[in-house]
């Protein structure tokens, strides 16, 4: 089979809500190329995660999420045995062999799959989001290179599984903490930065319908004013499809024209007390006398 080219890729991608930049193109195709996993570096809010959902869209195939967080273990990343169940069959098994009784509590019937486990053992390649590998401590880092590394795991009651299929693997990080050399070495690597003004208006027009390719343009420049602010949290691509959809069903059509609406509904996009004092209604109307 052919591999598919940047520009299918790209198209696919579109069709499926995510619009790309040329960088991020190249990556997956790369990705898909290699077999390798891709890493996603970037601020909270640039759309990293979508990318592994526009992915599995494209694929027709399964997403299968693991959360990351700080206390993050294997068992919880990997397999958990139904000890509930192990005790109600140890209490029904009373009087049998005692290794027969053993091979039957730990056997496939009492596994628990966590995502990792349930991403090898498809029979059609899914597609793996790591979500927010940062926030996971450096011994589940280590542990997760070594299954990238791979595609094998080791249950000691039931011995080493392979991989079924190898899934498509996005692991995403927002730079809370730097990660290791050795996991940056096994990945490939691409910045998720903001979009710029023309490709923030070609998402707002694939995920929001109703609106037109003139407001589209026009929120897409009010966003960027409003992130070179000096703001505590700067919006995000998410915060701008909420405020798209928000003026929309208010039934605005030019922002220069509805100033006392735009400043109200900017509650989309400012998530802090301190931006919402920061960005005023004087501040708003000199931001749409340079965009609107």
């Amino acid at each position: 089979m052919t591999p598919p080219t940047r520009p299918d890729i790209a198209s696919r991608l579109a069709a499926a809500g995510y619009i790309p930049d040329a960088d991020l193109t190249t990556a997956i195709q790369l990705m898909q190329m290699l077999g390798r996993p891709l890493l996603l570096e970037g601020e909270a809010g640039v759309g990293k995660t979508s990318v592994a959902t526009a992915l599995a869209e494209v694929h027709g195939a399964e997403l299968i999420r693991l959360q990351c967080y700080e206390g993050l273990d294997q068992a919880a990343a990997l397999y958990e045995w139904n000890y509930q169940r192990q005790l109600l069959a140890i209490e029904a098994g009373r009087g049998r062999d005692v290794d027969a009784l053993a091979d039957d509590v730990f056997s496939e019937k009492y596994l628990l799959e966590r995502p990792l486990l349930k991403a090898i053992r498809r029979a059609s390649p899914p597609v793996l989001l790591i979500d927010e590998i940062d926030r996971a401590d450096e011994e589940f880092e280590a542990f997760l290179l070594e299954l990238l590394s791979d595609y094998q795991v080791t249950i000691p009651e039931l011995g080493t599984i392979r991989a079924t299929s190898v899934p498509l693997v996005v692991l995403t990080s927002n730079g809370t903490r730097e990660l290791s050399d050795a996991l940056r070495r096994r990945c490939l690597y691409h910045y998720v930065d903001y979009p710029d003004v023309d490709r923030e208006a070609r998402i707002i027009l694939a995920r929001v319908k109703s609106a037109g390719a003139t407001l589209a343009l026009a929120i897409a420049r009010m966003v960027e004013a409003i992130r070179k602010e000096d703001l505590r949290k700067v919006p995000g691509v998410a915060e701008t499809l909420d405020w798209a959809v928000a003026l929309v069903g208010l039934g605005v059509e030019t922002l220069g024209d509805n100033p006392e609406i735009v400043h109200e509904t900017l509650l989309c996009l400012l998530k802090t007390r301190e931006d919402r004092a920061r960005i005023t209604p004087e501040v708003t109307a000199r931001l749409l006398g340079r965009v609107a």
